[in-house]
């Protein structure tokens, strides 16, 4: 397997950092992993966050583009309803010429309201408008209608869908699966044969919750406040324009307690080696070909997120690809 790193540029109030400060030090966490060798990076997208999640991933991938060399650069997620297919076909055909044909762009459906609110969206036609997207863009790139053209002949297409229902649209549409969860295996499988695909073409790659540390039970007590803000976080903007209650605080040691899954729920907390280990048992024979890690959580100072960008690019990934 593959290793990356994930980031979504979350700036918390009550510990807000200088927002110039805190892009450019991603930059620079960026441009290490890639100089110790990492293989992937990957960045997120969120509207209308109170930490200023970041909202658009295609921008600040091209900065890490032209910042580094080896790493290939992906979306985990860009939001495809919130934008025209032929938007999405063009910006990322810029930043795999920018990286030099090192770009994996991975679509996702959202689920916020106020999301779609701002953009004058259909959050109840995501699913259709995602697969949409996916093919339109696709058909953008192999028509040559749009110019400059991406650098790869083939450019990576994700689709970040969850549940079986999700993982037999992606087998339809012929492209990646963006989840690590290997109960997904036959629905999109069975999809891709459905959609006239090579069954034996399946890729998956997703992210886990794991950090890993020389010590985790020192560590705890400072990742459990971070585990503690980006679940709280999460669960909250969630139902956010809904009609649904405001949810309650999450307790850090119950999501300890759940170790490796593919939620964001849920936290291993263990050394590399039995990081790595848990890994391999979880993702099993499953065509995983990535997973990646949380570069930070919640917000976390300078010296938590470059340690942990070192600890995962040097210690853990040489276990995982061995």
């Amino acid at each position: 397997m593959d290793v990356g790193l994930y980031f979504d540029l979350r700036n918390p109030q009550g510990r807000r950092t200088d927002w110039k400060r805190l892009y450019s030090f991603t930059l620079e966490a960026c441009e290490e992993a890639d100089r110790l060798g990492i293989d992937s990076l990957w960045f997120s997208e969120h509207h209308l966050f109170d930490d200023g999640y970041l909202p658009q991933p295609l921008t600040f991938a091209s900065a890490v583009a032209a910042r580094t060399r080896r790493a290939r650069i992906g979306t985990a997620v860009l939001v495809a309803p919130l934008r025209p297919a032929a938007h999405i076909a063009e910006e990322a055909a810029v930043v795999d010429l920018v990286s030099g044909g090192r770009l994996d762009l991975g679509l996702g459906t959202g689920y916020r309201p106020p999301e779609f609110d701002l953009y004058g969206a259909s959050i109840a036609r995501r699913y259709g408008a995602t697969d949409a997207r996916a093919r339109e863009i696709r058909a953008f790139w192999d028509s040559g209608k749009l110019l400059p053209p991406p650098a790869q002949d083939r450019l990576p297409i994700w689709m970040g869908y969850q549940g079986p229902k999700g993982a037999h649209r992606a087998g339809l549409l012929g492209e990646g699966l963006l989840s690590a969860n290997p109960e997904l295996v036959g629905p999109y499988r069975e999809g891709l044969t459905a959609g006239g695909h090579d069954p034996a073409s399946a890729r998956m790659a997703g992210a886990l919750t794991v950090w890993p540390t020389d010590d985790p039970e020192r560590d705890w007590p400072a990742v459990r406040e971070h585990v503690r803000f980006q679940n709280d976080s999460y669960r909250r903007h969630m139902v956010e324009g809904t009609d649904q209650p405001a949810p309650r605080p999450v307790d850090p040691e119950r999501i300890r307690a759940r170790g490796i899954t593919t939620g964001f729920h849920s936290l291993l907390l263990a050394t590399p080696e039995e990081a790595a280990a848990k890994v391999r048992e979880f993702v099993g024979d499953a065509p995983v070909s990535t997973v990646c890690f949380w570069a930070s959580l919640g917000g976390m100072p300078e010296e938590m997120i470059m340690r942990q960008v070192r600890t995962v690019a040097q210690d853990l990934a040489p276990l995982l690809r061995g």
